[in-house]
């Protein structure tokens, strides 16, 4: 299967101030020369840098040699660029949709360093301040780097000095996909022969704060802040993706994109001992681009409740257009195909299959996978965790249960964080935690016919069992019982068992004759706690009431005594809202009420009373809701017993401190607030009312627009504006008093006016009126016979004036070529003598109206008009 290698690589290098352009780097050396046990290396420290960032390579870099086993600078070394170079990616494979850019400059500083040979070598460093911002795997602190390569000494390996170092070979121009498959080798070269051993590491940040021309400070350089959860050092892009300890190859399913720092390790091993560590500490930019392939999980596992498979390719790249789908019998026959984008089935049997997956098949971008599925269903993995103290042994058994063949291997997982070795590969094994806490633990079964699957459950490791009291301190009266609750896992004993019952239980029962403290014990499976409950007997109860009071009749207040009682019984209950406790809420609506209660420990009780004498509020009574015609004014009338009031909002009355003041309101609804007062009453609390004053809209009547009509053609008036119309004179209508009356005339005139009185929901009213001009004809539609547009406001128009008519159906006027200049079917809309726009000359038109007279006839006529300037 294609495997495209797409990362965007930044190394990160530890350089120089504020060298948060710096996007990575290494270090490496040979040795030279040797000559009486001192020895001389070529050291190489190669900086990346990205293209066209406008920025500059430290020049100088610094360069610190520290002795490895003391951590004593031996010296610092100031070292000019040597030589530069551009890489870049130039030729994209076509199946990347939305490649980045990739491209950087590079800069080499090369210097030799001489040194005596010591028992642990040497460690050379140099520091960046900072790494770039926004680095997805960290805590969102900006931090610097320091990159560190070492020099072994002459232990273990008497000849660890005489050492050239490891050396990465893989190639810098790289490009990973979020979200897709990708490799990455990290192999290193080592002329020396010395086996390596990779492994992802905590990157360094820098020391001394990394300013410009600062040494990195002295070893063990500290480590980045990670971001926690899916990212550390051990797992810098995830969980899915790992390094092969041997190769050095870096393989999995990229995470989301953003820039990560990766850091690994490259251990040198010499006649099986560690010799040398060199480091490559990369900022690695996960670009958002995809790729077209053909990616599957290694395998699928049905081995639980479902014989159906739905599966589908990893990879989501636009460029995939076609998916063909394959499934294979253990013998390795076609059973089934599909070229649906998700594979679907349901395997009958059980069984080991396997699938092939084709992508893009005969086309440029194809690509082919292959996977297997385990179908083995009634696999069930369990366990069970007995023992949950700290520093005592905890024991695991599995009790998986499975339908098809057997379980041939355990993994465990403990969920100690403090460890990495918490984990067990037998069956039943038994673990001792180190520290206390909720520990999650997991467990991967897998059996004899390849099936895996994994069973996660919590417990909670203590160093001594919690005990839960419902009481720790109690009253009883003499010669009373009273039974002690404790609740808790394990096994319970109290103590002094005398005058006990039950003392091996949680809730024994107790009749001490004297105060008494009881002692339990918890003991759980090998861890013990102990606490206790104090018993105090009395043989009378404590009770003083508060002094008797006044106060405003129907308000509430809280009734306080000093008692030590456990229960209290308040009486009148009707009145009390709070029942049952010490200090009750009451309500008190009657003149005078002696409240009675009784506090009882046991058998023991004690009554007391007090009495609460209540004065009646002040009458406050606003009036009732009123509503006044548009800017007019209200007249309010309070009423009250009180010896003073005051109204509100003042601003609109006239005098707020009378009784019937007058109000004009601005707003359509005022709410005016009636607050009273009695000082003399003894209640000095206010009365209040409220009076909602509603000024109606103004109204805006409307009789219709003027009109013509003939002698006994119906004519159909329509008045809005308010709830109720009065029409005057009634003469020729149908009715007076409604919106819309029926007006018919038997006689003609030319000035006929009609008016109509309109009124709201409060009375309130306005007038507004029409003429109507009544002609002797028949139906018949009057047009002039000529107009002068010249805006004087008279005769600017020619128009159709209908009289007796339902609907003119067309006016339309022609000029003498026949053209259209004009046509209405709106009566009195008129012509002003222009056509688009443009004032046309004097001369003379035809008009045509077709119209539909009030008795349904159609009326048409045509005539002349003259256009005079």
């Amino acid at each position: 299967m294609r495997r495209v290698i797409l990362i965007l690589l930044s190394c990160i290098l530890s350089i120089v101030a504020n060298a948060d352009h710096i996007t990575g780097g290494e270090m490496f050396y040979s040795v030279t020369s040797n000559s009486g046990g001192t020895y001389t290396y070529s050291v190489t420290l190669k900086l990346f840098m990205r293209c066209n960032s406008g920025r500059m390579f430290p020049d100088p870099a610094v360069i610190s040699v520290f002795e490895k086993g003391s951590g004593s600078r031996i010296q610092d070394i100031s070292t000019p660029i040597s030589s530069r170079e551009i890489i870049q990616i130039t030729n994209f494979d076509p199946c990347i949709s939305n490649p980045p850019a990739v491209c950087y400059e590079i800069a080499y500083y090369n210097l030799s360093v001489t040194l005596p040979a010591t028992a642990s070598g040497y460690v050379l460093a140099s520091q960046v301040n900072y790494r770039i911002r926004g680095i997805s795997n960290l805590n969102g602190a900006q931090v610097g780097a320091t990159y560190t390569c070492d020099i072994p000494g002459n232990l273990p390996a008497s000849d660890g000095p005489k050492n050239n170092s490891a050396v990465f070979t893989g190639s810098d121009l790289v490009v990973v996909c979020a979200g897709n498959y990708f490799s990455y080798s990290f192999a290193a070269r080592d002329a020396d022969g010395d086996d390596i051993r990779y492994s992802f590491s905590d990157a360094y940040a820098s020391t001394n704060g990394g300013t410009n021309g600062t040494p990195t400070g002295a070893p063990p350089f500290p480590s980045v802040p990670y971001g926690g959860g899916d990212w550390d050092g051990t797992k810098p892009l995830g969980n899915q993706v790992k390094i092969d300890p041997n190769t050095g190859l870096i393989t999995g399913i990229a995470p989301p994109a953003g820039v990560y720092v990766v850091t690994v390790s490259a251990e040198e091993i010499r006649n099986g001992q560690v010799i040398a560590v060199q480091r490559k500490d990369l900022q690695v930019n996960i670009a958002d681009c995809s790729i077209a392939a053909a990616l599957l999980e290694p395998d699928y596992m049905l081995c639980g409740n479902t014989r159906t498979a739905s599966i589908s390719n990893i990879a989501t790249s636009p460029l995939i257009v076609a998916q063909d789908w394959e499934v294979f019998d253990p013998g390795g026959n076609s059973i089934f195909t599909s070229t649906n984008f998700n594979l679907n089935y349901t395997f009958p049997v059980n069984g080991k299959y396997s699938i092939r997956l084709i992508v893009n098949r005969n086309q440029q971008c194809s690509d082919t996978t292959f996977s297997v599925i385990y179908v083995y269903p009634g696999l069930v993995p369990d366990f069970e965790a007995a023992g949950i103290c700290i520093t005592k042994p905890t024991t695991f058994t599995d009790r998986t249960t499975l339908l098809s063949g057997t379980v041939n291997s355990w993994k465990w997982d403990f969920g100690e964080p403090t460890t990495t070795i918490d984990v067990s590969g037998l069956q039943n094994p038994v673990y001792t935690y180190p520290g206390m806490g909720v520990k999650d633990i997991r467990l991967i079964v897998t059996t004899t016919d390849g099936c895996r699957d994994t069973v996660y459950k919590s417990t909670t490791i203590i160093d001594k069992p919690p005990i839960t009291l419902a009481f720790r301190d109690t009253l009883i009266c003499i010669n009373d019982r009273v039974q002690l609750l404790a609740s808790g896992t394990g096994n319970f004993l109290w103590s002094p068992p005398v005058n006990m019952i039950n003392a091996a239980t949680g809730s024994p029962t107790v009749a001490p004759p004297v105060t008494t403290r009881y002692y339990v014990d918890l003991e759980t499976e090998g861890c013990r706690n102990k606490d206790s409950v104090m018993v105090r007997v009395v043989n009378f109860v404590t009770l003083n009431q508060m002094g008797d009071t006044t106060i405003c009749r129907g308000d509430t207040i809280r009734l306080r005594v000093n008692s030590d009682g456990l229960r209290y019984n308040w009486l009148p209950a009707a009145q009390v809202l709070t029942p049952g406790v010490k200090d009750p809420l009451v309500v008190t609506s009657v003149p005078n009420t002696p409240y009675q209660v009784t506090a009882i420990i046991g058998g023991c009780s004690a009554t007391r009373t007090i009495r609460v004498a209540t004065i009646p509020y002040p009458v406050a009574n606003a009036g009732a809701d009123t509503m006044i015609c548009y800017r007019t004014s209200a007249q309010l009338h309070g009423l009250t017993d009180g010896n003073s009031w005051q109204w509100s909002p003042a601003t609109t009355l006239n005098n707020p401190v009378s009784l019937n003041p007058l109000a004009t309101p601005v707003l359509d609804i005022t709410n005016y607030i009636l607050t009273t007062f009695n000082s003399a009453s003894g209640c000095p609390k206010p009365s209040r009312d409220t009076i909602m004053v509603t000024m109606l809209p103004k109204i805006f009547p409307f009789a219709g627009r003027d009109t013509v009509v003939i002698i006994n053609q119906p004519l159909q008036l329509t008045a809005t504006g308010g709830i109720r119309y009065q029409w005057s004179p009634a003469a020729s209508l149908s009715a007076a008093n409604i919106p819309n009356p029926i007006a018919i005339f038997a006689e003609g005139s030319l000035n006929l006016h009609y008016r109509v009185q309109v009124f709201n929901e409060a009375g309130c009213s306005d007038t507004a009126g029409l003429n109507i001009k009544v002609f002797a004809t028949l139906p018949t539609v009057f047009v002039p016979s000529a107009f002068t547009p010249n805006n004087d406001g008279r005769n600017d128009v020619v128009k159709p004036i209908a009289v007796g008519m339902k609907k003119i159906e067309y006016f339309s006027i022609y000029n003498r070529w026949g053209d259209l200049v004009f046509t209405t079917s709106t009566n009195e809309h008129g012509w002003d003598g222009r056509v688009g726009g443009r004032d046309q000359g004097t001369n003379t038109y035809v008009w045509i109206v077709k119209a539909i007279d009030f008795m349904g006839k159609s009326y048409f006529q045509k005539g002349l008009v003259t256009l005079i300037r």
